[in-house]
């Protein structure tokens, strides 16, 4: 089996027969609306000089991770919904685990960034104009995506290499779960999938909160304004963040217990990994930081008064 083309078996969905032109609809509206809202972001961040600011850069590159993640997934979920199989070429899986990790990695990484960002402005403002230069942003940018793209690459290679034993994935899409088709992995693998899960996940997470401990320590004994201007720029970081890592939590919990699992609960939480992030983290920033707030104000009202 090994090398030759296999068609994996997407086994995570429930009754398709039965409710095909529901998950149609579902799948359509949702990633109709991811498209527009973080397109909205990226659009306002671009034409807006007065958001050409760091903060904001990194908040647009969030936005375009949510859209290739997407774009990655949805049109496969509904290409299968409206199909008698629900099928993948392995190939093609491997590409889709590819794209998700690292871009998952990138989001963890800009989180970060954008973590310095806020420690820098709020804590040293003086060295804020020196520290932030565009140089450096273009640095913290490539870094986001070339660092986790690279790691990812590597367990991607080695997963295509392993003999596989099984063709049916318990999911609707490729995450870990394709780990349990393959008859053996190399100890290898189990252990560079744990440097890259250190270097893209876990120090990324104890240096943002570190950060924001740093933040809330400075604030506490600083003005109200600088208070306020922390709560409204800090506030939705730390939404998302926690939002994300409880969706690498599921991601995590899909993967190792999908046969104690009932379809319904993996179904249920496999479809929270590709809604919640590429979804809400564009409302979040949209309704949470008030310069974009007030610009997406402005295109509503615009838009209300020609009608």
């Amino acid at each position: 089996m090994n090398g030759t083309p296999h068609q994996i078996s997407l086994g995570g969905y429930l009754d398709v027969d039965k409710y095909r032109y529901v998950y149609f609809v579902v799948f359509l509206t949702l990633y109709l609306l991811i498209l527009c809202c973080n397109f909205t972001i990226i659009c306002l961040i671009w034409i807006h000089r007065n958001l050409h600011e760091p903060m904001y850069v990194f908040i647009a590159a969030l936005s375009v991770n949510s859209l290739l993640l997407s774009t990655s997934t949805y049109p496969k979920l509904i290409a299968d919904v409206l199909s008698s199989r629900q099928t993948v070429s392995r190939a093609a899986c491997l590409l889709q685990y590819f794209i998700f990790y690292s871009l998952g990695g990138s989001d963890f990484l800009l989180l970060s960034a954008m973590a310095f960002d806020r420690y820098v402005s709020i804590c040293k403002p003086l060295q804020y104009p020196t520290t932030m230069r565009t140089a450096s942003v273009v640095v913290f940018l490539s870094l986001a995506w070339i660092v986790p793209a690279c790691l990812v690459l590597v367990a991607t290679v080695l997963t295509a290499k392993q003999k596989m034993c099984r063709l049916v994935l318990l999911g609707i899409f490729c995450n870990n779960s394709i780990q349990k088709l393959y008859c053996v992995l190399p100890r290898f693998f189990a252990v560079w999938g744990l440097f890259v899960l250190t270097n893209v996940t876990l120090i990324p997470v104890v240096f943002i909160i570190f950060t924001y401990i740093k933040i809330f320590m400075v604030t506490y004994r600083s003005c109200g304004e600088i208070r306020k201007k922390a709560a409204e720029t800090c506030l939705p970081h730390l939404m998302v963040l926690i939002s994300f890592s409880c969706l690498c939590g599921f991601d995590v919990i899909v993967a190792r217990l999908e046969s104690e699992l009932s379809n319904a609960v993996r179904l249920i939480m496999s479809l929270q990994i590709v809604v919640y992030n590429p979804l809400f983290n564009p409302i979040i920033y949209g309704v949470k930081m008030k310069e974009i707030w007030k610009h997406i104000k402005r295109l509503l009202f615009c838009r209300r008064t020609r009608v």
